[in-house]
């Protein structure tokens, strides 16, 4: 199937479950009935999600939500995030789009601040505007995005071919699904780090000529740019595992005081790695305008004299015994 036959399906399909309920789309999800009391029905009658990352964002952050729908989950995470975050749902289908945008202004009005926002795209070409490009095609006719969409190649293989050809199973999100080792990988080449797996589950939602289908939500970020500079910093990786090979290729046996440049050292102190570490501040801090380049290619353990300094001598007694059950020691 090409691209665009392939995408008439999947909005031929959506499309239509944007006007009445299409139980086949819709993967099973327990959500917070607190969240739901402001969302209209004619959103929840529509919602086609698989999952529920709501109950791991934080207020003020910024969610983007690929394949929003009727925005279920944007008007769920807009009530977490709060008046100081953000969200933007895409979908390249018009029919669901419009029952989200026409569902926002009473959402909102219940909220008592409007977060959210709908844009018409496609997932794999995020940086295409379809509805400034509409606007485009219309104020210069040169056709319109269907038209624009038919010169593209054909996909990639990704399924069996019998499974490439079913236009059911594209459009109901089988055909095209990314295997658990390439979602994870795929992450990691957009420069993400701190993968976690939150949920994952045990039983499929479908199985198809023996391929099972499943929904697995993960938490990554993105990865902090810059010099890697050197101020005499460490860290002890506590365990439990004996090492540990973290996103940039620095090994880590547990137990031992590792150098690490400034920009790593503040990346382990981030919610995803910070209960792992110990971190050691060096007794004199060097500023940043006097830090010297530090080579992040080898990971080496770091001389405690490095932190403490070279001339470091401190001899200190215990202030009170040790005393137990059976006496002082």
């Amino acid at each position: 199937m090409t691209i665009v036959s392939v995408e008439k399906a999947v909005k031929d399909r959506y499309g239509l479950g944007a006007e009445t309920r299409v139980a086949e789309l819709c993967c099973p999800t327990d959500y917070d009935p607190q969240y739901l009391e402001v969302i209209p029905h004619e959103v929840l009658d529509r919602d086609y999600g698989c999952g529920d990352p709501s109950r791991y964002l934080k207020e003020g952050e910024t969610v983007l939500d690929l394949g929003s729908g009727t925005g279920k989950i944007c008007f769920i995470a807009a009530q977490v995030v709060g008046e100081t975050g953000r969200v933007i749902g895409i979908d390249m289908t018009p029919e669901m789009l419009a029952v989200a945008r026409h569902a926002a202004p009473r959402v909102a009005s219940s909220l008592g601040f409007a977060n959210v926002e709908f844009r018409l795209g496609r997932i794999q070409d995020l940086k295409l505007d379809l509805d400034l490009l509409e606007d485009e095609l219309v104020a210069k006719p040169v056709g319109d995005v269907e038209s624009l969409l038919e010169i593209q190649g054909r996909s990639d293989e990704l399924v069996p071919d019998a499974m490439q050809k079913d236009p059911e199973l594209w459009s109901g999100c089988i055909s095209g699904a990314l295997t658990e080792e390439a979602f994870f990988a795929a992450f990691e080449e957009a420069g993400f780090h701190g993968l976690r797996i939150l949920v994952r589950q045990q039983q499929p939602w479908q199985a198809v000529n023996g391929i099972e289908f499943r929904s697995v939500t993960v938490e990554a970020f993105k990865r902090k740019k810059g010099p890697c500079l050197e101020r005499n910093q460490a860290v002890i990786y506590k365990g439990p595992f004996k090492e540990v090979l973290d996103d940039d290729d620095h090994r880590m046996e547990r137990g031992l005081r590792y150098a690490v440049c400034d920009k790593t050292y503040n990346l382990y102190r981030q919610e995803a790695y910070r209960d792992s570490f110990e971190f050691l501040e060096p007794l004199e801090a060097i500023p940043l305008g006097a830090a010297e380049p530090f080579d992040c290619s080898r990971t080496p353990l770091r001389e405690p004299r490095e932190t403490k300094g070279r001339g470091y001598d401190l001899t200190s007694a215990t202030a009170e015994p040790h005393c137990g059950p059976e006496g002082c020691c």
